[in-house]
């Protein structure tokens, strides 16, 4: 057990609370992980282990586009593995960059990497047209 001595000097610090934003990209990285796991472990067992990895073919995944519940499957896929990934670039970065002009710059860009990979991959998802494939 630890004594104070009465007369000993007690230093204190200041404690700075971070951000809402790094307590939200903290829990978002925890939830994000945590549905990653269900997603991607799911996705590997059923297009990995249930079915062989000479089916698939780009009928196979129209085939399964066709489907709204595997593009939706997909879309969750998506849109938790992109913003988990870059939020831990982002993490890193940070660790080792110093500057705070470069810090917002360097968000900003990845801001801007992650709505528009978002915005590309939900388009190709959504525009993909299975009967095109399936006909030939």
């Amino acid at each position: 057990m630890a004594v104070i001595n009465e007369n000993s000097p007690v230093t204190y610090r200041k404690v700075t609370i971070q951000s809402n934003f790094e307590r939200r990209a903290f829990l978002f990285m925890r939830v994000s992980g945590m549905a990653l796991l269900i997603l991607a472990v799911g996705h590997m067992m059923i297009q990995h282990v249930l079915n062989s990895a000479t089916n698939l073919t780009i009928q196979y995944v129209a085939q399964q586009w066709s489907s709204w519940g595997w593009r939706a499957y997909d879309l969750l896929l998506l849109y938790f593995a992109i913003p988990h990934g870059i939020n831990g670039l982002r993490n890193v970065l940070e660790d080792y960059i110093h500057s705070a002009g470069a810090i917002k710059a360097i968000n900003i860009i990845l801001v801007i990497f992650t709505i528009v990979t978002l915005l590309w991959a939900s388009y190709a998802i959504f525009m993909f047209d299975p009967s095109a494939i399936l006909s030939n």
